[in-house]
């Protein structure tokens, strides 16, 4: 089979075909001698032949059924290189990262269209991860910068916040691909941090008071939380008022540390949610 076929739209698959950012990439992932590597949607394999050269272990997780094929196919020599065959939401992460006590570098031109949704599942096994490098839409890479009290601001700029320190390499202009994205796209460089940027208590209970503070975003805070499961257990107005938040604020106002004064209050609380 020959991989140089006609992209998916309905993957969202447009192909990295510049030379040029494909080294940048490469160079931005500093791969380290033996580390394991995880590729998440390899597509034509850009990227695929300069990982294999240089991890001690290739894991590639594609959800092509033919493009999985075709890399199984052209690596089936390199006992290194695993090739699964699989969407990577399906995938058990935190099964295959904890296969072997080394820290996984991760490197992805992630589809636009699940980019936040692999974001989620990232930030869950962070405790297995030396590095990330993943191109996505710029306007992605641009929420996780934001500061507080601006739209792009959001569920993963908080959640991502905590657990990693996010810089941006470079910015990817529509022309390298093929076919060629309608916006810019960034490359983004992830290190997991060795402890998380606040205290947060539980922190499934720190995602629930995250998720609902932004679950309705023209909503004042003290609305948002009482929709939220927790909300059932204790009084948001009484949760507001002893972190000395005003519930007339949006989720969107909230710094960082703010959100976790309110896990904290919670999580002493609630049991589990």
């Amino acid at each position: 089979m020959s991989a140089v076929r006609r992209p998916l739209k309905s993957l969202g698959q447009n192909f990295l075909v510049d030379e040029n950012i494909i080294d940048k990439i490469i160079q931005a992932a500093n791969i380290q001698p033996d580390q394991p590597v995880l590729e998440i949607g390899p597509g034509r394999g850009a990227l695929t032949t300069h990982l294999a050269e240089r991890a001690g272990r290739l894991v590639l997780i594609e959800f092509d059924h033919a493009l999985a094929a075709w890399h199984q196919d052209q690596l089936k020599g390199n006992q290194h290189v695993t090739v699964i065959d699989a969407d990577v939401l399906k995938v058990d992460l935190k099964a295959l990262l904890s296969e072997t006590l080394q820290k996984w570098n991760v490197v992805a031109n992630l589809p636009y269209n699940i980019s936040t949704e692999v974001l989620f599942r990232l930030y869950g096994v962070h405790d297995r991860l030396a590095r990330m490098t993943l191109m996505l839409q710029k306007e992605v890479g641009d929420r996780l910068a934001a500061p507080p009290d601006c739209s792009a601001y959001g569920v993963t700029t908080v959640l991502l916040g905590l657990w990693f320190d996010i810089t941006r390499a470079f910015v990817v202009h529509p022309g390298s691909f093929h076919p060629s994205p309608k916006v810019d796209s960034a490359v983004l460089n992830f290190i997991p941090r060795t402890k998380p940027r606040a205290e947060v208590g539980d922190e499934d209970v720190f995602r629930s008071v995250v998720k609902s503070a932004f679950s309705m975003r023209r909503k004042t805070l003290i609305n948002c939380l009482k929709s939220a499961e927790f909300a059932k257990q204790i009084n948001c107005c009484e949760l507001l008022e002893a972190c000395g938040i005003d519930g007339r604020r949006r989720g969107e106002t909230l710094s960082l540390e703010e959100f976790a004064q309110l896990s904290r209050w919670v999580t002493e609380r609630v049991c589990k949610i």
